[in-house]
């Protein structure tokens, strides 16, 4: 997978989250954007985006803004925590975005991806809470981006967007919660749906590795839990 990653203001290349897209094995541009003019910045993206061709858009904060303020037609974006209000003009995004934000994020404000979302009228669930402040640099959120820009660029419906191209179950390794109590994922070894007990105790933010009941292969476990107690859930394979 080729990744353009467009780091934030007064970031530098090679941080931790393209470090963890590469090292990951996929192809990462991450080059150096303008700190002071944005319009020289999203002409430095822009011209990364026409001469690599990415399967996919990450963009952090400052980033996030410069991302949605290219050309990138089809491709699909993965915002994190995007400082949309701060920089440029565009203030939409496309269908095949997702966005990662911080509720703790005392940078940009976890409201401004929520009106974000809806304005662009797009599913609530477009908006995945993650990680604990504005970095998202921990391991649970690197691996929650990682997965967004995985089903992404493959082509996959998101798992919980009904009625557009396919169903949760043909999105590979990815589930519904079902209630309160329970949740679903589709593991990515046999493909099977098992439904695993929610524990809310755990926190919002939850990873975990398990042994699938039925084929006995590890999955990497991620529930997403909001305020009002609904989970967004999914699974990856257990790296070796």
């Amino acid at each position: 997978m080729k990744i353009l990653f467009l780091h934030g203001w007064h970031s530098v290349p090679g941080g931790v989250k393209p470090t963890y897209l590469k090292d990951d094995g996929h192809e990462v541009i991450n080059s150096k954007l303008d700190d002071d003019d944005f319009e020289v910045a999203v002409r430095s993206a822009q011209s990364d985006y026409d001469q690599h061709h990415p399967d996919v858009v990450v963009g952090s904060s400052r980033g996030g803004a410069v991302a949605m303020n290219i050309d990138s037609g089809d491709t699909p974006l993965v915002l994190l925590c995007p400082a949309w209000k701060n920089w440029g003009t565009v203030k939409m995004l496309k269908p095949n975005s997702l966005v990662l934000h911080s509720r703790n994020d005392d940078v940009i404000p976890f409201a401004d991806s929520e009106e974000l979302v809806v304005g662009s009228g797009l599913s609530p669930e477009t908006l995945i809470e993650a990680g604990n402040d504005h970095r998202l640099a921990d391991e649970s959120s690197l691996s929650v981006m990682l997965w967004a820009c995985n089903v992404l660029a493959s082509g996959h419906q998101l798992p919980w967007l009904e009625g557009v191209q396919q169903s949760p179950a043909d999105s590979a390794s990815n589930g519904r919660a079902t209630s309160q109590e329970e949740a679903s994922y589709v593991c990515d070894a046999c493909g099977e749906e098992i439904i695993i007990p929610l524990d809310l105790t755990e926190g919002s933010s939850q990873t975990y590795v398990e042994d699938c009941p039925v084929c006995c292969r590890a999955n990497t476990i991620h529930v997403q839990i909001d305020d009002d107690g609904n989970a967004q859930v999914w699974a990856e394979p257990e790296q070796d």
